[in-house]
């Protein structure tokens, strides 16, 4: 069987803490009196937390020192750091594990590929870090996403080309970064946000054996 790089995305991909995101940026937003829902919520979907931090400040025309943003991003990753502290392995999404033991069984190259600079404690918390043979995370990167860097970084780190590594992604920015590195991009999630994908499917349980061997084939 021929060899490829897998790259999974970790929030909304193996995990969902976007919960967890969306509890601290709220408790920053109403300190500062502005309106964040969940629909603003969805703005924020595979983007750094400075640029996180800078959308919020824009939804309430909130002007801030650099000083006030650089302790608001900490306050909020600490919040957010003690909310993930307590995830398990029943948060891993449904369909993740049998993707992923497929892949291992078959000798498979595996990547993690995110924004996020918690990656690898929040893999480890769950259960599933050992499944990784590369992981590349908001510490290892210059550009976000839809700068294809942190999946480049990461076929690198696997010893293999960029060119047809398959990405699992569930937001349009990460999509789109797959997109520009000519890999292939599996949207996750709903068909009509993600359409610049190549494969478009609700969660990881759509996915099955028959696909998998086909994108390791072809």
């Amino acid at each position: 069987m021929n060899q490829k790089a897998f790259i999974f995305d970790l929030d909304g991909v193996i995990v969902d803490t976007a919960r967890y995101h969306y509890l601290a940026w709220q408790k920053i937003a109403n300190r500062l009196g502005i309106e964040f829902t969940h629909e603003h919520n969805e703005l924020l979907k595979g983007v750094s937390r400075v640029r996180s931090l800078d959308i919020i400040l824009g939804l309430g025309n909130v002007q801030a020192s650099q000083g006030d943003k650089d302790k608001w991003l900490v306050e909020k990753n600490e919040d957010y750091l003690q909310s993930i502290d307590h995830m398990q392995a029943d948060e891993i999404l449904d369909g993740v594990m049998p993707v992923l033991e497929y892949l291992k069984k078959n000798n498979q190259k595996i990547a993690l590929g995110s924004a996020s600079k918690n990656a690898r404690p929040i893999l480890e918390k769950v259960g599933v870090l050992h499944y990784f043979d590369a992981i590349v995370d908001g510490n290892d990167v210059t550009n976000a996403k839809p700068d294809p860097e942190v999946f480049v970084k990461a076929a690198q780190l696997l010893g293999m080309p960029s060119e047809g590594a398959i990405v699992f992604e569930d937001a349009v920015a990460g999509v789109q970064a797959a997109n520009i590195a000519h890999m292939v991009s599996i949207g996750i999630g709903d068909k009509a946000i993600l359409h610049e994908a190549r494969y478009n499917f609700n969660d990881l349980t759509e996915i099955d054996t028959e696909f998998l061997a086909t994108l390791v084939t072809t």
